[in-house]
This record gives structure tokens, sequence and C-alpha cells, in this order.
């Protein structure tokens, strides 16, 4: 990852500055995206009017590097940390991206899950200076007005939610907008995505959250929610705004609640460069780590049945992909759908349930009403559970051990975020099936000891897969974003998984090579739009090489 800044991402110079008239003095320290603070050298502090207004030393980026961690170690608690980080995002944008690439396995928790989940919760109470845009209910007509507002012309990845179900903590109105700046922040740290081209949206369509709403230090309308017709002509403006305003923009929809998350993609995805990351990002990442869990229990991946509890957009998605996924490997969708069960707050979905929301009916099997988790898994044998509820300890002590019995390595991903919506943790998943389960997480945990032997959970985050994606959007100007793009992007994660990784249990590979896995995800995303006609960009003679060129690392312009 030698060849940096090229292209999209070409470092700015201090004659462009000069010709562009950008700000000098005070102005300069105050820009996120120029500020060097302490680093800025001898000559451009005479250059750019800066002399007097910084300490005499001159540091280097390392040393500032030093100065951060030290200062962000000595933070109470998780909450504090993040604070500090927001702010130095704020100050000097490219210190803050050195800081993360160079240390994502310590920094990844704080800037999102499990910390984003707290602080969402207390947004307006941490609140320091706005980030990204707030498209309120009060906007409609107005929206371009808004997005004209943005300082950046070229925006290529937006990631936008209106709050509504936030990781698994539910309604938290505006205050969610701590959602799609982390998730922009990954794509900055693990695929190189340039800051600049990145938008954080937050409509504001109100809250249902009575706190909320009694909250003096809420940043949002304190309103119940808009709906129906109110609710699609606002977003509906915000979308052609958006593709008006950028029109190479790619749109993530984030942590939407269920009817609006599958309704808007199924509305648009025809129409426009747009995915829902909790229904798609969360899928590749599951089945890639699927995959990886068979390599190590040596089974097929026809011969897998799977137990799903929860059975909103994550579930589903996963669902969707792994029949994309056996229907590839040549298995008939009927035969494939089959292989996936659900459970929801009600029980088993079966075929003699009534009322069941449309996007559950094509699991809906032959099968007995069973009224809960741990009836379904004595019944069905699953070789795998997977937990999308954000219903915390619903894998007992009770369906491991069942789990365990049925199976020589069972499969347990507990899903759910933060950490306190979690299934299980992992030290109850190690515990209770004697050591033998292949378990992974949606947030992290720390190591498991039993008898004597060290277990090192996996992290199921989507990071491994929506940077990748979106690198891979940008690079070859997808028109569109194709469930096979998941479907792929799944494969190339399992394949950059090692043998060594798997004999130590690992199912996903170490974060410290996550940029290097998300552009092999962009090159696969990239080849499945050459193959499908939307790519709008010429292939390069070296896609990989290409993609690597294009890779924003974080150091100061020259």
């Amino acid at each position: 990852m030698k060849k940096r800044n090229r292209g999209i991402n070409k470092m700015i110079t201090k004659t462009q500055i000069q010709k562009a008239g950008f700000p000098t003095g005070v102005a300069l320290l105050h820009d996120a995206s120029l500020n060097k603070g302490t680093a800025f050298t001898e000559k451009e502090r005479d250059m750019f009017g800066l002399r007097g207004l910084l300490p005499p030393r001159v540091c280097t980026l390392d040393t500032q590097v030093m100065r951060v961690l030290e200062n962000f170690r000595r933070k109470s608690d998780d909450l504090e940390k993040y604070i500090f980080l927001m702010g130095l995002q704020a100050r000097n944008e490219t210190l803050f991206y050195r800081v993360l690439v160079d240390n994502l396995d310590e920094m990844m928790p704080i800037i999102y899950t499990p910390t984003v989940g707290q602080a969402c919760q207390e947004y307006g109470h941490i609140f320091r200076s706005p980030r990204g845009l707030f498209i309120s209910a009060k906007d409609r007509g107005r929206v371009p007005d808004l997005l004209r507002n943005w300082p950046h012309e070229d925006v290529r990845i937006i990631v936008v939610t209106d709050g509504e179900r936030i990781l698994g903590l539910g309604d938290l109105g505006a205050n969610g907008m701590g959602i799609p700046v982390g998730k922009l922040a990954l794509y900055t740290a693990c695929a190189g995505v340039h800051p600049r081209l990145t938008l954080p949206v937050t409509l504001d369509v109100g809250t249902e959250n009575e706190q909320l709403l009694d909250d003096p230090l809420y940043i949002g309308i304190p309103e119940q929610r808009i709906r129906g017709k109110a609710y699609d002509e606002l977003f509906d403006e915000f979308l052609v705004a958006a593709q008006d305003f950028f029109p190479h923009v790619m749109i993530q929809l984030e942590d939407f609640a269920n009817a609006n998350a599958f309704r808007l993609l199924k509305k648009y995805r025809n129409q426009t460069c747009i995915f829902d990351d909790d229904i798609q990002g969360t899928a590749a990442v599951a089945l890639a780590g699927l995959y990886s869990a068979l390599r190590i229990t040596k089974g097929t991946f026809k011969d897998q049945r799977i137990l799903f509890f929860g059975a909103g957009q994550a579930g589903i998605g996963i669902g969707d992909l792994i029949v994309a996924g056996l229907v590839d490997e040549g298995l008939p969708v009927k035969d494939a759908r089959s292989r996936c069960w659900f459970v929801d707050s009600k029980g088993l979905v079966v075929k003699g349930r009534r009322n069941l929301a449309e996007h559950k009916l094509a699991y809906a099997h032959d099968h007995e009403f069973l009224p809960d988790l741990l009836s379904a898994v004595e019944s069905l044998r699953p070789t795998a559970i997977i937990g999308v509820s954000g219903q915390p300890g619903m894998f007992t002590e009770k369906v491991l051990r069942a789990m365990a019995r049925f199976n020589e390595r069972p499969i347990v991903f507990a899903l759910s975020n933060p950490t306190s919506k979690t299934e299980c943790t992992a030290e109850e998943a190690y515990a209770w099936t004697e050591g033998r389960a292949i378990f992974a997480s949606g947030s992290p945990f720390d190591p498991v000891t039993l008898n004597g032997k060290t277990y090192i959970p996996a992290q199921g985050n989507n990071a491994y897969i929506f940077p990748g994606l979106g690198l891979g959007v940008i690079a070859c100007g997808a028109k569109h974003i194709t469930d096979r793009m998941f479907l792929l992007a799944a494969k190339a994660l399992a394949h950059e998984i090692s043998e060594d990784d798997l004999k130590e249990g690992h199912i996903y590979p170490p974060l410290a090579k996550i940029r290097s896995v998300s552009a092999v995800i962009a090159a696969a995303v990239c080849e499945v739009a050459y193959d499908q006609g939307i790519a709008s960009k010429k292939r390069p003679q070296d896609l990989l090489e290409m993609i690597k060129s294009q890779m924003y690392w974080p150091e100061y312009w020259t």
C-alpha cells in the first residue's frame, strides 16, 4: 500500500493553497482538513501567517500521534475517549485518521460499536460541534438548499439514517447522527476513501422516544415522527437532491426500522446506487463467517441447517444471501430456502401462522409451530444459530448445551449490537459448549480462558464489508449495487482467512490487514460491475493495483 494519494485522493500542495485562496493564519488552523497543528514547518509558518500562533517547536506527525495516544489512554472511560477522538477529528483530520489507522484494534470499539451506542444515547449531552447534515421534517421543499451548504462538491458516499432503530437501542431520533459519522470514519480508515468524498446525513423526522422528547438537551425536533406520505416526500426529495448535487454518489441506508428499510431498498435500488448495510452488509459479513467456519468443521455449505433468532432486516438479509450462495452452488431456490429457519418474537416462523410480515413469507416452512428458540433448536437440530434479535441473553445455557449435543463444533453467531444487546457473551458460548463453539459476535469481546486454553472471539463487524464495497463502487463508477456484489464480497473476505488463522479459531482476518482486505473486496465488487455492464469507468489492465493506488493514506500535504 505504498502508492498513495493519486487520482481522486491527490495531495494538496502549498501552491494550490495559495492559488485557490485557501485560508491562512487562524482560519487555516481551524480548517480540520488542512490543519497540521504543530507539524507546520518553519517555512510554512512564514508562508501562511502562522508565526506566533503555534508553539515554536516543530513536531512530526509521529510525535503528534504519540501525544494523542498518551492523552487518549488517560481517559477514565470509553465515552470520554469517544469525545476526545471526535474533538481530534474536528480540529485535525489527518492526525485523527493516522491515529485510527495505526491503532484500529484499540480505536474501532470507541468510534463504533459498542461505544458509539452510548454516544448516540447521550449525543445531546456530549454535543460539541456539528458534523454532517441534519435534514429535518421542517425542511421539506428546501432540501436542495441544505445540500448546497455542504462545502465539498465531489461527494461519493453518503451514509444516511433516520435514527429509528439505532443498533439494538431503538429510536434515538437525531441523536443517531453518531452512526453515519462513525461509519464514514471507517470508510476512510479501513478502505482509504478520502474523507472529503464522504457526507453523513441524518433525516430528523421526529422521535417516539418519550425520554428524548422530554430532554431539554435533545438536539432534534421534539415532536412525534412523521409517517406515510410526508415521510416519503422528504426522503424522495433528499434522494433526488443528493443525486443532482453529487451525480456519482453512493447512498448507504443505516439503522432504519424494518418497515422503512425493506420498503426503501426495494423502491430505490434499481433507480440509483443505494444499499442497506443492516440488510446487505450484515449478510455478507455473516456469510463470510459461515464459509470460514465450515473450513474448520469440514462441513459442506449445502448440508447446513441454519436457525436465526430474529427475523428483521439483518436476519432476512443474511438468509437471502445464504440462499443466493447456495443457488450459486447449484441448489434450487426452494431447497436453498429450506436450509434457513427463523424464530421471531412469537416463535418459529411457519406456514400455519397468520399475519406474517411480507419479508418473512419466503421462510415460512411446513412445520409444527414451536413457541421459542429452545424448542426450535431441539426439534430442528441446526448446525448454526445466528442471533440478530437485539434481545440480550437469549442464547441461554440450555440452548447452547443443546447445540453442543447435536454438533461437534456448533456455530454460534451472536451478532446483535451493542454488547449490552448480544444474545450471549463469548465466555458463555465457550463455557456452555465445552470450548467447542465457533463463536462470533457483533461487538468485540476480550479473550476467554477456559480449562487452561485461551479462545479469541471473532467479531463479525460490517467494517469488513462496506468500506471495501464503497471503494469498489467509486473505483469503477458502478451505477447500481447488486446482490451478487455482496455474495462475491463475502467470498473474497472468507478467502482472506489463512490456514494459520483458522488453526487459532479465527474466522475473520485480523484488523491489521483490513485495508488490504478492503482492496481485495473492492476488486471483487468491480469485477461484478464490469461483468454486469453497470460500471461507468473503463476496466484497467491491473484492477487491484489501480484500486490500491486510489486509497487515501493519512499524511500531511506538502
